[in-house]
């Protein structure tokens, strides 16, 4: 009897050690879950998304494994990136915080804001006014935001907001992006710290990269363990949406 249940305990373990492995393996080479716990990339990401980015997009580095372990030299099976890609990659300046924003310059670019205009190359980029974004500030409080349709060089499109056309970050000087890096910004143009922010930010070295936000599989217009208030604030026309 002592036999079977010591062999039933030791099933049980390799069972969960094996399950164990087998999440990392698809965490790591594969898709790892994310959520977005601030409005930089509103309107395409709102607070309380929850979404999957693909590890193999971009090949793998150091920032691929958990904890970040030192056993990837430099970027294995490497793929560039395309502008407009949404990406997580690891905070330059500490390779440890998660962020996500938008690609919007490639090695070699120069990238610029005049009045809130991108210019990429020396060229705008392409911005259309929609309407506006209308977004729940308090339990009868919304806020309206001026909605744009942004067109990138390469055909990509994608919706953006702008409070002001005049703050210090809507008019900057030109940035040259370094072979092996890239310019990200976020959606929310007037509420990101992104790669404008040279000294917090900055450019996002190659290594960095930890792969494309691909869909969304939950969304939730508040907090997670508050289930009582799940049936108000699920947001279920956003789940399994793609990441344009």
């Amino acid at each position: 009897m002592d036999h079977r249940k010591s062999s039933g305990t030791k099933e049980t373990i390799k069972t969960v050690i094996y399950a164990i492995l087998i999440a990392l393996g698809i965490r790591t080479v594969a898709y790892e879950p994310f959520n977005i716990p601030s409005g930089s990339m509103i309107p395409t990401l709102l607070i309380g998304d929850y979404l999957f980015v693909s590890k193999f997009s971009y090949g793998y580095s150091r920032y691929s494994l958990p904890y970040s372990l030192p056993l990837i030299p430099g970027r294995i099976f490497f793929t560039e990136p395309e502008r407009g890609d949404v990406m997580v990659f690891k905070l330059p300046a500490d390779n440890s915080t998660d962020y996500i924003k938008r690609i919007v310059g490639l090695p070699g670019d120069t990238v610029q804001l005049r009045q809130s205009i991108l210019y990429i190359n020396g060229k705008p980029v392409e911005r259309e006014k929609v309407d506006d974004f209308i977004d729940r500030s308090g339990p009868n409080n919304y806020t309206r935001t001026a909605r744009y349709m942004e067109t990138l060089p390469n055909g990509r499109k994608h919706y953006i907001l702008e409070v002001t056309d005049n703050t210090i970050f809507d008019n900057t000087p030109v940035y040259t992006v370094p072979e092996g890096h890239y310019f990200a910004m976020g959606d929310n143009r007037d509420r990101s710290r992104d790669s404008r922010f040279l000294d917090d930010v900055g450019y996002i070295p190659r290594q960095n990269l930890i792969g494309r936000a691909e869909f969304l599989f939950f969304s939730v217009d508040g907090v997670i363990w508050e289930f009582w208030k799940l049936a108000k604030t699920l947001r279920f026309e956003r789940f399994f949406e793609a990441i344009e």
